[in-house]
């Protein structure tokens, strides 16, 4: 049997707030409700499932999007002058170019640290 990541909980202040920014940042179909769950779907069948909790341990999610995709994200990030790193310390403001590809790190409202990258990591020639 091939094992994948079918969904995950995604911890959040206010799980509908959440789940609508990753779904309008990333330009995803608005978000659904399943259960007492908030859902994004992503293009391969993966769904973050957001629930609402007083407490938050923030997480890293990295999303793998396309050159135009990349430039979509990034103005609708600068569009809601949210800020974009090139690491995931968010020491250096901007994007990345490792292996060949873009990267840039974002915050969640609930303070998640969320990535969006062109190219996987590893995957470069050099």
């Amino acid at each position: 049997m091939a094992i994948e990541l079918n969904h995950t909980v995604v911890h959040s202040h206010d799980q509908d707030a959440e789940a609508r920014f990753v779904a309008d940042v990333l330009g995803l179909p608005g978000p659904s409700r399943f259960g007492p769950f908030t859902v994004v779907a992503v293009a391969n069948g993966v769904s973050l499932d957001f629930m609402t909790t007083s407490e938050v341990a923030t997480q890293h999610y990295a999303f793998l999007i396309s050159e135009d995709e990349f430039d979509a994200v990034a103005a609708r990030l600068r569009d809601r002058g949210a800020a974009t790193f090139a690491d995931p310390a968010h020491r250096t403001p901007g994007h990345n170019t490792n292996d060949g590809g873009r990267a840039m790190y974002f915050d969640s409202p609930s303070g998640h640290n969320l990535e969006v990258l062109t190219r996987p990591y590893g995957s470069g020639s050099g």
